[in-house]
């Protein structure tokens, strides 16, 4: 077994001994193979799956698993920091140097003397000292959509520029319009079917669906993500009830017409109801 020197108080490691763990890891000659092959964009997809089941964690509320996960997400940015390191890039003092550093100049409400009233108030000078970071930084993006990455999943996305053009005011004043917009995105989805399902014009009418539908969660102020999530773990468990109930006969979902199957899921349905 080889013996990775730990912090000085038993059962206690620290930062420390994650970092030399992963360098470890990654040493050419006595680390481990694959470790060692990884390059960022290798280890990125990793990094966002690890930050997804970190929410997932929170969703089911189960804390020990949060506790495991958000170990998970710390090795991502170990793993990180360590290649930087090697390229000469950058090392983990200094992320954590970097990150301590925005942390304290945005918020001088609380380390310095600024006076911030509510927290809309500070929701708007934190956005007026990230453009201004952004400016010192050579960034002349002016545009009230500035700074919002790519690289975030596309609902996301949606949700931060619809909350940004909500900032100057583009946006409607409540949620009777965005219904009124729904109907009318699905419509056209409609009008495409029936001129024949154009493959790039149903991408752009369905995308649209899926735009308002954001911003009506946005409207009434559900979580977007939460909803999704609550919605494939219902299918998941109907579903996995309805096969359930198949093999009670004997048989199989795929061997059962749609109307043998939609009956199942009913029932499936009706007993969650029944169990409350």
């Amino acid at each position: 077994m080889i013996d990775v020197p730990m912090s000085n108080q038993p059962g206690k490691p620290c930062i420390d001994d994650l970092l030399d763990i992963m360098a470890r890891l990654r040493d050419r000659e006595r680390g481990c193979p694959w470790d060692c092959e990884q390059t960022f964009e290798t280890i990125a997809p990793y990094t966002i799956e690890e930050a997804y089941e970190v929410a997932d964690a929170i969703d089911r509320r189960d804390y020990a698993h949060l506790r495991d996960e958000l170990g998970d997400l710390l090795l991502q940015i170990v793993f990180h920091a360590q290649m930087a390191e090697e390229a000469g890039h950058f090392a983990f003092a200094d992320v954590v140097a970097a990150i301590c550093d925005k942390m304290i100049r945005r918020h001088p409400h609380v380390f310095a003397d600024v006076i911030v009233e509510s927290a809309d108030a500070q929701t708007a000078s934190w956005e007026a000292l990230k453009a201004s970071e952004r400016a010192a930084q050579g960034d002349d993006d002016r545009s009230a959509l500035a700074g919002i990455a790519r690289g975030m999943p596309e609902w996301q996305r949606a949700l931060k520029l619809q909350k940004r053009a909500a900032r100057v005011g583009f946006d409607w004043p409540d949620v009777n319009p965005v219904f009124d917009k729904l109907h009318e995105e699905i419509n056209e989805v409609r009008a495409e079917f029936a001129d024949g399902s154009d493959p790039a014009r149903l991408t752009d009418e369905i995308g649209d669906v899926l735009f308002v539908c954001v911003n009506l969660a946005r409207h009434a102020k559900v979580d977007v993500s939460h909803a999704l999530r609550h919605a494939n773990a219902k299918f998941e468990r109907r579903f996995r009830r309805m096969e359930a109930l198949a093999a009670t006969t004997g048989e199989t979902l795929a061997g059962k017409p749609l109307a043998e199957q939609d009956a199942l899921w009913n029932r499936a349905k009706r007993e969650e109801r029944e169990e409350g």
